[in-house]
């Protein structure tokens, strides 16, 4: 019997409870191949545009850094040039199957570097803008492939059966400490350096190092990414209880949101929850 999956999927974001503006910004699209007919025999309109189904889908989410404007203008300038080059550079119709998953890997982290070099290109021009950055996490699903590329301190999350997976890596100063044993988990939750990060997009870092994962999915399995304003204020086992108990991905992200504004809002919050469900 031949089974196909489908995807659910919703979003939201917030201001939160103390923040001024919503320095956030998510982009959820729907991958299809096109193809606009010009002149035909057929019995089709002059200039109609054909689709196919799904191939794939595209997720991402960018927490803003900078004064003013300048953090909303980074993330949401991140963003578009993200789907800017998928859209035009990326050979992503040409990937879907057979490709080796370490090409498309590095094209993402490419697209990355291409946000980049577009912030700091608007940060050297426009006043006020200088210095600006964003985080950015993106999740390229290419069924049943799940590839991330990821800067900063927004994160994805797998859910899988009772288990919830954090894919992703924080770069911050904080996590670095724990990771090199010169702090415990539990005092880096409470550490100045918690939220200080050494990897973002733009923000004249030296250095961009945008990391890469890949992992197969599986018939139940739920992707979640998120700004941190709801991992620090929403703990692994609320999130999971949510992910796990409400169905519809739309409700599922509102009650994510509601809880990190019970617990505090005190940042902007942006969440993204994908389904895949086999039929």
């Amino acid at each position: 019997m031949n089974t196909s999956v489908k995807a659910q999927f919703a979003g939201l974001t917030d201001r939160g409870r103390k923040r001024e503006q919503n320095e956030d910004h998510f982009l959820i699209a729907d991958l299809n191949k096109s193809m606009q007919v010009h002149h035909t025999s057929l019995e089709v309109d002059p200039h109609e545009v054909l689709f196919s189904g799904s191939e794939g889908q595209l997720y991402v989410v960018a927490d803003g850094i900078g004064g003013d404007a300048a953090g909303e203008r980074a993330s949401e300038l991140a963003i578009e040039t993200m789907t800017q080059y998928v859209l035009n550079v990326l050979p992503w119709f040409f990937r879907l199957h057979g490709e080796p998953a370490e090409d498309l890997l590095e094209e993402l982290k490419h697209a990355v570097t291409k946000c980049e070099e577009a912030i700091e290109a608007e940060g050297a021009a426009v006043p006020g803008h200088e210095g600006m950055g964003t985080t950015l996490t993106v999740a390229y699903v290419l069924w049943p492939k799940l590839h991330v590329v990821h800067v900063g301190d927004s994160r994805c999350y797998l859910l899988r059966g009772k288990k919830l997976q954090q894919i992703s890596c924080d770069h911050t100063v904080a996590q670095s400490l724990v990771d090199q044993g010169a702090m415990t988990r539990g005092d880096a939750e409470d550490s100045q350096w918690v939220h200080v990060l050494w990897n973002a997009v733009g923000k004249g870092k030296e250095k961009l190092a945008p990391e890469v994962y890949s992992a197969d999915l599986v018939d139940g399995d739920t992707i979640l990414l998120c700004t941190d304003g709801l991992s620090k204020e929403v703990d692994d086992a609320t999130i999971t209880k949510i992910l796990r108990t409400v169905d519809d991905p739309e409700q599922a992200c509102r009650g994510l949101v509601d809880a990190a504004n019970e617990s505090g809002g005190s940042d902007n919050t942006t969440v993204i929850v994908a389904r895949y469900v086999m039929s």
